[in-house]
C-alpha cells in the first residue's frame, strides 16, 4: 500500500515515529489538544515594533519616533524606521504565520497612522494599510485580534496638550478607537484598548526610560521634567476612564452590529513571598495591587487597591461617583502579557522611598531575582526575564480568585537570545531554549485551565519575528523566525518553528496517512 505523497505506508509510520521521536527529545509533550476545544493560538507584535516605513503612507510622527532621535536612549543606537518593514511584507509574514499552524495574530494599529495631528483629517492611506492586513490574514483563516494603543501616542498631542497627562486625551482616544470599531470592526471582533498600561505609565512618567521620558528622580542624567511621584497616577487615571469610554461607546454603537469584545492588556508578573513569613506575603500581595490591581480593580471593583489608598493618598486620582459608573464592569475580557516572576520582600526601612521620591517605590516592596546565590529561574537574554514556568499558573489563578475567573487571554509570552556578533546563524536558530520555554509555560498553563478551572481562552507568542525592541533596540531576539538584519531582513525558520509546527497539530493530523 502506498500513501498519497509516493510514500510507502510503512516507511510513513517510521517517519511519523522518527518524527514523534525527535518532537519528544525537544520536550514536545505538550500540543494542541492538552487545550479545550476552541482554544486560540496566535503570535503578537506591535505596530511600531514591525511596521517601518516611518516616513511611508502619510503616517504622522509618534512620541516614540521622537523618543528613539534622543541621545542616549537605545542602547544600541538604533530606531524603528524600518523596524522588520512589516508595512511591506505582511502578506509574506502571514503565510509564515499560516505555515505555523496559528489560528490569530495581535497587532497593533498605528494611531498617528489613522490621524497624523492626533485628531482632526483621517488619513485614507493608513485605512487602507490596515484594512488589506485584515482582510489579508481572513483570507488564510486567521483572526485578527486588534490592540489600539501600544504605546504611539501621536506627537502633536504631547506637543498640544502633554498627552496622557491631559484628560483631553480621554476625549481624542475615544474618537480614534471609535473610528477603528467603524471602519475595521465588520471584521474585528476582539479588541485590546490598551497594552500594558502599568509599564507604560511607570517608564514613561516615573523612571523615564521609555517614551515620552519624563520624570524627576533625584540624580537622574537624563530627565528634565516630570514628576515621578505624581505623574504616574495621572497618566493611569486617564487611561482607565479613556478605556471605559471606549468600552461604553462600543457597547452603544457597535456591539449589536458587530459582536465584538473589549479587553485590555496588562503586563503581569508573579510575585513571590521571598520568606514564608507574614511581612513578606503582604509584601507580595501589595506587588500585586501595585501592578495588576492598580488597574483591574476599578474594572472589577470600581475602586483602586486599598493598599494604594493608603500609601499614595491624595496623590492617587479620586474615582467620582460618576467615574465608578463608568469603570466597574468595563471589559470583556483580561488581556495578561506574562514572561517572568520575582520574589517579593518588605522594604522596612522605606530608604528607596526617601532616596528616589518616586511611585514605583510606593509600594514598600523590594523585588529580586535571587534568593541569596540562587537564582528564581534561568536568565533569558534580557536582565529581567528570568524563566519561570510555574509563575503563568499562579498569575491566571490568582485573576481567578480575586476578579471571579474572567475571561483570560495569554496576549504575549516568550523569550530572548541576545544578538551577538559572536553566535552564528547556525546556532541561533537551535533555539531548544525557546522550544522548552513554550513547553514548560505551555504545560503550567494547561494545568491551570483543566486542574484548576481557570478560564484562558488564548495564548500569543511573542514573537512571530525577531524584531526591533524598545529600549534594546536589535540587541536581543524573541522571534520564532530569525530575521537576518544584514540581508534584506530575510526570515529563516529556527527550531521552534517546527516545533509549534508540530505542537498545533491535532493528534488524528499527526498520525494520518493523508
Amino acid at each position: 500500500m502506498v500513501a498519497a505523497g509516493g510514500c510507502p505506508v510503512t516507511i510513513r509510520v517510521f517517519l511519523v515515529l522518527l518524527c514523534c521521536a525527535v518532537y519528544r527529545c525537544w520536550g514536545g509533550s505538550v500540543s494542541r489538544d492538552d487545550f479545550p476545544e476552541g482554544f486560540v493560538f496566535g503570535t503578537a507584535s506591535s505596530a511600531f515594533q514591525y511596521e517601518g516605513a516611518v516616513n511611508e503612507g502619510n503616517k504622522g510622527e509618534s512620541i516614540w519616533d521622537a523618543f528613539t532621535k534622543k541621545p542616549g536612549k537605545i542602547i544600541d543606537l538604533s530606531n524603528a524606521d524600518t523596524a522588520v518593514d512589516h508595512y511591506h511584507r505582511f502578506k509574506t509574514d502571514i503565510d509564515l504565520m499560516k505555515d505555523l499552524g496559528m489560528d490569530a495574530y495581535r497587532f497593533s494599529i498605528s494611531w498617528p497612522r489613522i490621524f497624523p495631528n492626533g485628531t482632526g483629517e483621517l488619513n485614507q492611506e493608513g485605512i487602507d494599510y490596515y484594512n488589506d492586513l485584515i482582510d489579508s490574514l481572513l483570507e488564510k483563516g486567521i483572526q485578527p485580534y486588534v490592540t489600539i494603543y501600544h504605546w504611539d501616542l501621536p506627537q502633536a498631542l504631547e506637543d498640544r496638550y502633554r498627552g496622557w497627562l491631559d484628560k483631553q486625551i480621554v476625549v481624542d482616544f475615544e474618537h480614534y478607537a471609535s473610528t477603528c470599531f467603524q471602519v475595521f470592526g465588520d471584521r474585528v471582533k476582539y479588541w485590546i484598548t490598551f497594552n500594558e498600561p502599568h509599564g507604560m505609565s511607570i517608564q514613561g512618567y516615573d523612571t523615564g526610560i521609555q517614551a515620552p521620558g519624563r520624570c524627576s528622580i533625584v540624580g537622574h542624567l537624563f530627565c528634565k521634567e516630570g514628576k515621578s511621584d505624581t505623574e504616574p497616577y495621572i497618566v493611569a487615571h486617564n487611561i482607565l476612564l479613556a478605556h471605559a469610554a471606549v468600552y461604553h461607546s462600543y457597547q452603544k454603537n457597535f456591539k449589536n452590529t458587530q459582536g465584538g469584545l473589549v479587553g485590555l492588556a496588562l503586563d503581569m508578573k508573579w510575585y513571590e513571598p521571598f520568606n514564608d513569613c507574614d511581612e513578606d506575603r503582604d509584601a507580595a500581595s501589595r506587588a500585586m495591587d501595585f501592578t495588576i490591581g492598580w488597574f483591574l480593580d476599578p474594572l472589577f471593583h470600581g475602586k483602586y487597591p486599598s493598599s494604594m489608598e493608603e500609601l499614595v493618598s491624595e496623590r492617587l486620582p479620586n474615582i467620582s461617583s460618576i467615574d465608578y459608573e463608568l469603570l466597574k464592569g468595563s471589559l470583556d475580557f483580561v488581556g495578561i502579557n506574562h514572561y517572568t516572576t520575582l520574589y517579593a520582600r518588605n522594604d522596612r526601612s522605606r530608604i528607596r522611598k526617601l532616596m528616589l521620591q518616586d511611585a514605583y517605590s510606593d509600594s514598600a516592596v523590594i523585588t529580586t531575582a535571587f534568593r541569596g546565590f540562587k537564582s528564581i529561574g534561568e536568565n533569558a537574554a534580557s536582565s529581567w526575564l528570568h524563566i519561570v514556568p510555574w509563575g503563568i499558573r499562579k498569575v491566571t489563578n490568582y485573576i481567578k480568585e480575586k476578579y471571579s475567573n474572567p475571561v483570560m487571554i495569554i496576549t504575549e509570552n516568550g523569550m530572548d537570545d541576545s544578538n551577538s556578533i559572536f553566535i552564528s546563524q547556525e546556532k541561533a536558530l537551535k533555539d531548544e531554549k525557546r522550544i522548552n520555554f513554550h513547553r514548560d509555560y505551555l504545560s503550567n498553563l494547561s494545568a491551570a485551565i483543566r486542574e484548576d478551572g481557570c478560564n484562558v481562552q488564548g495564548y500569543f507568542v511573542w514573537s512571530l519575528l525577531d524584531n526591533w525592541e524598545w529600549n534594546s533596540g536589535y540587541t536581543v531576539r524573541f522571534g520564532l523566525y530569525f530575521v537576518d538584519f544584514k540581508n534584506n531582513l530575510t526570515r529563516i525558520p529556527k527550531a521552534s518553528v517546527q516545533w509549534f509546527k508540530q505542537a498545533l497539530l491535532p493528534k488524528e493530523n499527526l498520525y494520518s496517512d493523508n
